[in-house]
């Protein structure tokens, strides 16, 4: 099953796929369709699923992460996208590219860069590199997030000052009151996080207990 959004490239597909019966074209926007229905109604339940693509570069974290993210479950996911994206995947802590992205990535799968594909590679030229990266599923997380969507919201929070120190973010989440900055103080040293660390100093394990004692004490 392939998705296909421009109208006007389904003839030609259709044309040169014409002698391969187990090919199926969907001309939806994969972000609009329903992915986990079609994936149903086209695939027998045990058989393994993998996600091959070249990724339209605009919009490769929204269709990653809304795959990710879903009830869909992927033995393997292979894509090319912008190089700088996929340095993002990939990175760990400590790095200057480590972020949401790329806990939002390694919470769900394993990802590796395969290869790098030159901007030389293509015509006409684009005016960036480009990279094969492969996804194979990875064990969950123990302990688990007590809910995945505020652990994710949470997460993306702790990335939007990234120069500030990881204190600051908090009170940009939770705000400035005497009694939550209190309350903030007592998960911090909980967890033995020091609020003077930046985020992207932080464990994908570090952030899941930080999420769960800010459950605990009614914060999130």
């Amino acid at each position: 099953m392939a998705f296909e959004i421009d109208d006007q490239l389904i003839p030609v597909l259709d044309d040169t796929l014409a002698l391969y019966d187990n090919v199926t074209i969907v001309n939806e926007d994969i972000l609009k369709a329903n992915l986990p229905q079609l994936i149903k109604d086209n695939f027998d339940a045990d058989r393994p699923l993998k996600l091959v693509a070249n990724l339209p570069y605009y919009i490769t974290t929204p269709i990653l992460l809304s795959v990710l993210q879903s009830s869909m479950h992927f033995d393997n996911i292979t894509v090319m996208m912008q190089k700088e994206v996929a340095d993002r995947l990939v990175a760990v802590p400590g790095t200057k590219a480590y972020g949401s992205l790329s806990i939002a990535v390694q919470y769900r799968s394993t990802p590796e860069v395969a290869f790098t594909v030159p901007r030389t590679a293509f015509i006409p030229q684009p005016n960036v590199d480009s990279a094969i990266i492969t996804m194979t599923d990875r064990a969950a997380f123990d302990p688990a997030p007590f809910d995945e969507s505020v652990f994710f919201k949470f997460v993306k929070g702790c990335f939007m000052h990234r120069r500030k120190s990881f204190w600051n973010n908090l009170l940009a989440i939770f705000g400035k009151d005497a009694d939550v900055k209190a309350q903030l103080t007592d998960v911090l040293e909980k967890v033995h996080v020091s609020p003077q660390i930046r985020s992207e100093k932080l464990t994908i394990e570090t952030f899941i207990l930080l999420t769960n004692t800010l459950h605990d004490e009614g914060l999130l």
